[in-house]
């Protein structure tokens, strides 16, 4: 058993009864009223906020399998005290991402004789969906193996890697389900993947720096010595603020370019800069939280810290949502009977999905808590800080 650091161990249960309702209102549409209760179409957006909330987690689980990788795979051991959480959180926001994505598809058990009896071994999405099954598996393995504290093994060390492979394959594949849409022009290209993978590591260090600071009451005087020592140190501001770095390059070029060009089809990203929250994830959520970690001042305070990460995580959000949704405002069928864009706003049903994805995630984080130390590093670590120390005095 572990051990209740704060309240966290508590929001489990609350988490449950916002879960259950929010859960039980879209099942109860999704039976009466069925997809109809989705202000999507298929004339128009097809793909709403449900698609970009799974997209949201599916990544946020991948950038936290690559940062629980950056130990376990790659020997920085000096990012052990963030692993098993790491891995922990990579499962739940995928379980998550899996529970809204089946709800939104309406019919998510004909997958279990549509899968098989028809293989679409062409289609990203069918790789999308083994790949990211086989990390889930890999990392529900590698959670066991740590709680047995089985760091350092051959095996553990195979399940890391083979779960390493596997996030950067679904990752990938997730990008060219989108990259692979011709139609669409403000998807298409082989950049779509790679900017998944990107951001995702983005989230997952963000989701990283949040839960950690959440599971000691944002009080870095309760944490244990050896991350109290990682959270006070250089090397998570400076591999933020870079991961920021990329994500707003890849962010500002892409709309240059989309702005730039007169190709029919990105006539969206017109309507992104007329967009208030485009501005707001831009210059809030990604432009203020890198300056932040730049700045040698503020950079290791606990509260900038944590400021930064609820952020940037905000302003992805935001971002997987006009990513999802922006792409689809220009009508594929054009014609003097049809608007220039199409208008989308999410159903309550829509809504109430993202609330229960939400509260998933939030309340497995806490069940964790609660349920296992969370924090644990490997006792070869422990000893040789303890070296460290005795040797610095």
């Amino acid at each position: 058993m572990g051990r209740e650091p704060s309240a966290a161990g508590a929001w489990w249960k609350s988490c449950l009864i916002v879960g259950v309702v929010a859960g039980g209102y879209s099942l109860y549409m999704l039976f009466t009223v069925g997809h109809a209760s989705f202000n999507t179409s298929s004339d128009g957006v097809n793909w709403g906020l449900a698609i970009a909330t799974y997209v949201f987690f599916a990544l946020t689980s991948s950038g936290l399998t690559f940062i629980a990788s950056m130990p376990m795979v790659f020997g920085f051991r000096e990012l052990y005290p963030i692993a098993k959480r790491a891995i922990w959180l990579a499962i739940i926001t995928l379980i998550a991402g899996f529970s809204v994505l089946a709800l939104e598809l309406g019919h998510p058990f004909r997958m279990l004789w549509a899968m098989p009896t028809g293989l679409q071994v062409m289609s990203p999405m069918f790789w999308m969906g083994v790949f990211y099954s086989i990390d889930l598996v890999l990392l529900l393995i590698k959670f066991y193996l740590l709680w047995q504290e089985d760091w350092d093994s051959p095996l553990s060390h195979f399940v890391g890697t083979a779960s390493f492979v596997a996030v950067i394959l679904a990752s990938g594949m997730l990008g060219l389900v989108f990259g692979s849409i011709v139609m669409r022009p403000m998807w298409y290209g082989s950049f779509t993947s790679i900017y998944y993978i990107l951001t995702g590591a983005l989230c997952g260090a963000a989701a990283t720096v949040v839960t950690t600071y959440m599971a000691y009451d944002f009080d870095r005087a309760k944490m244990p010595p050896v991350l109290r020592e990682m959270a006070e140190g250089d090397h998570m501001p400076k591999v933020f603020a870079t991961l920021i770095g990329i994500a707003l390059v890849m962010i500002l070029t892409r709309f240059w370019t989309g702005l730039w060009s007169n190709l029919d089809g990105l006539e969206g990203f017109h309507a992104l800069a007329r967009s208030p929250l485009f501005y707001g994830e831009v210059l809030i959520g990604l432009g203020l939280p890198f300056l932040m970690m730049l700045s040698s001042r503020i950079e290791h305070k606990p509260g900038m810290q944590m400021a930064a990460a609820f952020l940037v995580l905000g302003a992805m959000f935001i971002n997987r949502y006009e990513f999802i949704v922006g792409g689809q405002l220009v009508p594929m069928f054009k014609g003097t009977w049809v608007a220039s864009l199409t208008e989308y706003t999410p159903s309550l049903t829509e809504w109430a999905l993202t609330a229960f994805g939400f509260a998933i995630a939030l309340g497995l984080y806490a069940l964790g808590e609660k349920l296992f130390n969370l924090s644990a590093t490997p006792q070869s670590l422990m000893v040789a800080r303890a070296g460290d120390r005795r040797m610095a005095h």
